[in-house]
C-alpha cells in the first residue's frame, strides 16, 4: 500500500472552479461527458453543482479497448449519449490519466456516434506514465505513482469522493 493521501473533495473543489472558467470560454455551453465510471459520477455531480439543465453523457471504453481480450466487457459501463454529438462541443472529465489508452477507446467510441466539432479532457488527476500522445486541457492534480499501483476515484453512498492507492 502507498502512503499517498489524495483529498479527493479538496480536488472536486478545485475541478468545479476550474470548469466554470472553462464553461465561462465557450459561446453556447458545451456537453459534458464522463468516462465510465469515475468519470460519469463527475459529470453527474458538476452538473448538479454548476446548474446545467442539459443532460450529461457516459462514454464506456469496453469496445474500443486493446486489451479487449484480457479485460472484456465488464471493466466498464455501456455508453449513454443523450444528444446528438454531431457539431456539439464537448468536454470529456475522466477522473484518472494514466496511459492514455482509455482515452483512445473512449474517443473511439465517441466517433462511432458522430463528428464534434471540438472535444477538451478534464482530469482530476493526471498520474503521467503516458503510452498515447493524449494530453488534458486541464488537470487539477498531477501524481507520480509506480505502475505497480493503481489509483482509483471511490464514490460513497452520500456522493462523497474518496481515492484508493492499491498495489496490483
Amino acid at each position: 500500500m502507498s502512503s499517498l493521501i489524495l483529498d479527493a473533495e479538496a480536488l472536486y473543489s478545485e475541478l468545479l472552479r476550474g470548469m466554470r472558467l472553462l464553461l465561462a470560454s465557450y459561446d453556447q455551453p458545451p456537453r459534458l461527458v464522463g468516462v465510465a465510471s469515475g468519470g460519469a459520477w463527475l459529470v453527474q455531480r458538476l452538473q448538479k453543482d454548476l446548474g446545467l439543465a442539459e443532460e450529461v453523457g457516459i462514454l464506456s471504453s469496453s469496445m474500443h479497448r486493446d486489451d479487449f481480450s484480457q479485460r472484456g466487457l465488464a471493466s466498464s459501463g455501456k455508453t449513454l449519449l443523450p444528444f446528438d454529438v454531431n457539431g456539439a462541443h464537448l468536454i470529456v472529465v475522466d477522473d484518472v490519466l494514466y496511459t492514455g489508452r482509455t482515452l483512445r477507446a473512449v474517443l473511439n467510441e465517441l466517433f462511432d456516434y458522430g463528428r464534434p466539432a471540438s472535444v477538451k479532457l478534464v482530469a482530476l488527476v493526471d498520474r503521467g506514465g503516458r503510452e498515447l500522445p493524449v494530453q488534458p486541457d486541464l488537470a487539477v492534480a498531477r501524481v507520480t505513482l509506480p505502475a505497480s499501483q493503481t489509483l482509483e476515484l471511490a464514490r460513497a453512498e452520500d456522493g462523497q469522493f474518496s481515492f484508493q492507492v492499491q498495489d496490483r
